[in-house]
């Protein structure tokens, strides 16, 4: 949503649909005569106006079938539901007062909306619980590597002896620590399966199951997106405890 919406379209014009309450309305839709003198009013604006883009009612309904697709709200609504509408970006937000005392109550719009103001504080918090994720997931992935390279270093230690015969009878270095390595990449895969298992169930019973049907106005993720990120998430994994094993093995692992 924030994709979309956010430092494109500042203020919104909905127009007239059949049975609107609004009292500019009439409770009859917009003839195609109001909709090009409301266009052409807009494209005359220029500045404060940047942008003027055209939103049909079938458009508006396909988006929002897209960004709530893992809500039940999806599948209740319907296209009479939703109004064309104008998307209007300014050159300077402050400038919104001109377009509402321009267009509200004007004959064919039903109401101006000023999106910008209404999703500031909404991705405001979103931007700090974002970057608060992205915080704990990096001292997430610290521990883990800090937690691979102990454990590392003891299996190391509670195997010199053996490590030491193999030295001994000419093992290179890459044999002595390839098991290591495939032993911390083996665990941590199967970390990481777990990982994915517990975030395929959350997703399927807790926003799936309850989330999505206890706030139905509200976009969620779905399996795809679980699906999505498995790939990195097992990759990245896979990566950080190989590299991790290389380096303790190399400044750890001395007969």
């Amino acid at each position: 949503m924030k994709d979309y919406w956010y430092d494109r379209v500042q203020v919104s014009i909905f127009l007239c649909v059949d049975g609107s309450q609004y009292p500019a309305c009439g409770g009859k839709a917009t003839t195609p005569t109001q909709r090009e003198q409301i266009k052409a009013q807009l494209e005359q604006m220029k500045p404060p106006v940047k942008d003027v883009f055209y939103e049909s009612q079938a458009e508006a309904f396909k988006r929002f079938k897209e960004q709530f697709k893992n809500s039940p709200l999806a599948e209740q609504a319907t296209e009479r539901a939703f109004a064309d509408s104008f998307r209007v970006s300014l050159t300077d937000a402050g400038k919104y007062d001109v377009i509402v005392s321009s267009f509200q109550g004007a004959p064919g719009v039903g109401r101006v909306q000023d999106q910008k103001q209404l999703l500031d504080r909404f991705f405001a918090f979103m931007n700090a619980v974002s970057w608060g994720a992205i915080a704990l997931s990096g001292l997430m992935v610290l521990c883990a590597i800090l937690l691979m390279a102990t454990t590392i270093r003891q299996t190391a230690f509670s195997r010199r002896r053996e490590t030491g015969i193999m030295r001994l009878v000419g093992a290179s270095n890459a044999t002595i620590q390839l098991p290591f390595m495939l032993e911390t990449l083996v665990s941590s895969l199967v970390g990481a399966t777990l990982a994915m298992g517990l975030l395929w169930a959350t997703v399927r019973y807790g926003v799936g199951g309850y989330l999505s049907k206890a706030l139905v106005d509200t976009a969620f993720i779905g399996m795809t997106d679980v699906i999505a990120v498995a790939p990195w998430v097992v990759g990245g994994v896979a990566f950080v405890a190989v590299l991790t094993s290389w380096f303790t093995l190399r400044r750890y692992l001395r007969v």
